[in-house]
């Protein structure tokens, strides 16, 4: 835990105003750390963030977020301070290697960017024209020099139009006889970038081995992207996600394994870890196919359960917050995020002299979140 820092598990009968006299802080300053909203209720089981006052930060660390361009200006506003990259989703492409914008504007989101010294980041994703990454538009791509070539120039070109610092590659489900032919391409990216005074980065899937099965892990050759690019996000989030069963999103003991297999092919300082800004919300009984969850906030998951009266509860292993309720005869589970998971999630950074950390998205504001960050950590801008 930083200096100056308190997380505190709210018990039955907790006020906010019992908690700051306990602490000896403000009142406001809780609230507004925390998002609590009139009447200023409490779940039990709410983790909450205390700032004490003292900061001493113990190291620095590079900070990226991904946001399209329908974020609420005030919520970048909020965020950019904390940010020293902003990967803006997303460009696509053809697979003649033509560029495809985004489909709204992002050129105020660079401009404000920069206003905050937060690197603009284009992103470059495989979609297809219903926006699923597509194996086929990545094959089409990779394996043919002219849709390279192509592709390339086009993406120097609106760097320099639009005053982009750096290109992240988000490529995923890559078939695994397309993997060398992929690292290929990243490095003739990396190349023309460097040359022209721009940087690489990219997102990997969250493997555990060199050889682990899975179209979301085959066509990545970890070690050899992480010598072509400059930094490379660790993707560890979605063990929970929307047609899978309950589960933490972001599990520590599994974000661990990734971790201790990524800084054996890839240096440390290299390396970002993935952190969700979101949870998921189940309707039960799950079933394979059928069930679909709904993506939430984690500061709206905290006010679904105080809104059903119930407690959170923390899973030690996962080092996840999750709960459960019932409304409409429907049996819910909750899972998402909080400062713990959070903190824990900042602890492995430090034990693995991980380089920095990246965030998928910051389309929603949780101030928590950030002053811990700031706690925790020099933003490297």
């Amino acid at each position: 835990m930083p200096e100056g820092v308190e997380i505190y598990v709210v018990q039955p009968g907790d006020t906010v105003d019992g908690i700051a006299g306990r602490f000896g802080v403000n009142v406001w300053t809780i609230i507004e750390d925390n998002q609590i909203i009139f009447p200023y209720a409490l779940a039990v089981g709410q983790a909450l963030f205390i700032d004490l006052g003292t900061r001493v930060p113990r190291g620095t660390l590079r900070v990226s977020g991904y946001a399209y361009p329908f974020i609420s200006e005030w919520v970048l506003r909020q965020t950019l301070p904390y940010l020293s990259e902003l990967p803006i989703f997303s460009y696509g492409f053809t697979p003649e290697g033509e560029l495809v914008p985004p489909q709204l504007p992002e050129d105020w989101m660079i401009y404000m960017a920069k206003e905050y010294g937060t690197e603009p980041i284009l992103t470059l994703t495989p979609f297809d024209e219903q926006g699923i990454f597509s194996t086929y538009l990545i094959s089409q791509v990779v394996n043919n020099q002219v849709a390279i070539d192509t592709l390339i120039g086009n993406l120097i070109s609106v760097m320099y139009q639009k005053g982009y610092v750096g290109v992240d590659i988000d490529f995923e489900y890559i078939l695994a006889e397309d993997r060398d032919a992929f690292t290929e391409f990243v490095r003739q990216v990396a190349e023309q970038m460097r040359a022209n005074g721009f940087h690489t980065s990219i997102a990997l899937a969250p493997k555990t081995s060199r050889d682990q099965r899975g179209l979301l892990y085959e066509g990545k050759d970890y070690r050899a992207l992480g010598e072509i690019v400059d930094h490379a996000l660790l993707m560890t989030y979605e063990w929970g996600y929307t047609y899978g069963p309950p589960l933490a999103v972001a599990p520590i003991n599994q974000v661990r394994r990734v971790v201790e297999y990524a800084v054996t092919e890839i240096p440390p300082e290299k390396l970002d870890l993935g952190i969700p800004n979101y949870g998921y919300d189940w309707p039960l009984p799950y079933e394979r196919g059928v069930t679909m969850a709904t993506t939430i906030g984690n500061v709206q998951a905290v006010q679904i359960a105080i809104a059903q009266g119930v407690e959170i509860q923390y899973d030690e292993i996962a080092q996840s917050p999750f709960f459960t309720y019932e409304t409409e005869g429907i049996r819910h589970e909750v899972w998402f995020e909080d400062v713990r998971s959070i903190q824990q999630k900042f602890e492995l950074i430090r034990e693995f002299g991980l380089g920095g950390c990246g965030y998928w998205q910051i389309m929603r504001w949780w101030r928590a979140n950030w002053r811990l960050l700031y706690k925790n950590f020099y933003v490297e801008k």
